[in-house]
């Protein structure tokens, strides 16, 4: 699909063309496997020597067309799908992360991935190093080693909205021999490309926004084709060295700027197995085809709780990069101009113990440990997703132990407030 097309029209027809007859919409192949007419066909096929589908652990058709959609979203040369936005932070990083390597990550990010990258991969050999995301160069730069293969940050984290400052990372990342990876979930390609800001890798937890109806876990890779990884290859010998598992064939000499993906999807899918379902990727390409549209209400719906909250005085502090005044609103005003997404962060004065009562009492609002989807949910972490943390713990993690995490969703933001109200309002003992 021509790439000069506006992002709206990629949202609804990139990745699939339906020729005379076929179906409209994207089909699903609901098929472990796929039949050939020659032992030799289903050969070249294993040896990497020619392309097309034989089993949907590694591709499915249903996949590689929504994939294609996402890939055209964020402007990369390709993309995976994968069973998880958990699955797709792992396999972005030990495609080119191995025992002994090293990865540089801001601090701030999700805490599934703090962990995942903390806990499991140390586990596995491969150290980490966690900044702050406002550390400053000379910070960034002594906290990569010679075994250091990437830096590692989120567009807007989750759960506090601050915003990367994307173009400084990419710099270090390249002045090193890094790519820099970026989880772009909260902002979607809809308000933020990171590719257009020097970063060579974009997750997704797909789960989010790109599905939006909170129907289909699944996560994506995305790869812009942009860093040179033979201009490194002693740092990524996975893709500049012969590959003993496909006879010795070298991905970057073999694939060119599809060397990155062609390997995490040969390789890692081929052993890990962690794959989308053709009918979750199904539901994926139905949410994506909407994106355009329910991003900028998301946003403006966002910004109107949150301008209500700021100003109301039973609210202790908030944090949206889209209200004047925010300490990232400038920062958002340079990679998000067209609005950040429908989460934020606030607190209520009283502490925990006001912060429980004002949740139990919403009625429209729900708890979920979901975000970032058609519904408007919240989530306290010090009571829910990181209750095994001491307060200290907490706000070494960048997490304020008051913090509630509001995902404002398509409902009319007056019923949203008119719920934050009598809620607060009980909460408080004033109902």
């Amino acid at each position: 699909m021509d790439k000069k097309l506006r992002i709206g029209t990629r949202c609804v027809q990139a990745g699939y063309t339906p020729g005379k007859g076929a179906p409209r919409q994207i089909p699903i192949v609901q098929s472990t496997t796929f039949r050939y007419e020659t032992s030799d066909q289903m050969g070249r096929l294993f040896d990497l020597e020619d392309s097309g589908y034989f089993y949907t652990r590694l591709q499915n058709p249903t996949n590689d067309m929504v994939a294609a959609r996402i890939a055209a979203l964020e402007g990369g040369v390709a993309a995976m799908l994968t069973s998880s936005g958990q699955a797709a932070n792992f396999f972005a990083c030990i495609n080119i992360c191995e025992a002994g390597g090293h990865i540089v990550a801001t601090g701030n990010i999700y805490g599934g991935t703090f962990n995942l990258l903390g806990t499991s991969l140390r586990k596995l050999g491969i150290d980490v190093t966690f900044i702050h995301p406002d550390a400053s160069d000379e910070e960034i730069a002594a906290a990569i080693r010679p075994e250091t293969r990437l830096l590692f940050g989120e567009t807007l984290s989750n759960p506090g909205v601050e915003v990367l400052d994307i173009e400084r990372f990419a710099k270090i990342a390249h002045q090193h021999g890094i790519p820099l990876i970026v989880d772009n979930t909260f902002a979607t390609p809809i308000h933020c490309r990171p590719f257009e800001w020097g970063a060579d890798i974009v997750t997704h937890s797909t789960t989010k926004y790109m599905d939006g109806h909170g129907v289909s876990v699944g996560g994506a890779i995305v790869d812009s084709g942009n860093f040179d990884w033979d201009a490194h290859a002693e740092k990524f010998p996975g893709l500049t060295t012969p590959d003993p598992s496909y006879h010795g064939l070298t991905y970057t000499k073999k694939f060119g700027k599809l060397a990155y993906i062609t390997k995490a999807t040969s390789q890692l899918m081929r052993d890990y197995g962690a794959i989308q379902s053709p009918q979750n990727a199904f539901y994926l390409g139905l949410g994506l085809q909407t994106l355009h549209v329910r991003m900028p209400r998301h946003t403006s719906s966002a910004l109107q709780v949150a301008t209500w909250l700021r100003d109301n005085p039973a609210v202790a502090w908030i944090r949206y990069p889209d209200l004047p005044g925010d300490p990232e609103h400038d920062r958002a005003r340079k990679y998000l101009p067209d609005g950040s997404c429908g989460v934020l962060a606030f607190a209520l004065k009283g502490g925990r113990a006001v912060d429980n009562a004002f949740m139990d009492a919403l009625q429209l609002v729900t708890i979920e440990t979901h975000v970032a989807d058609c519904y408007t949910c919240i989530l306290h972490p010090a009571s829910h997703t990181h209750r095994q943390l001491t307060d200290e713990q907490l706000r070494e993690a960048g997490i304020a132990p008051d913090l509630m995490r509001l995902s404002i969703g398509l409902e009319d933001p007056a019923d949203i407030i008119e719920d934050l109200d009598q809620a607060i309002r009980t909460a408080l003992g004033k109902a």
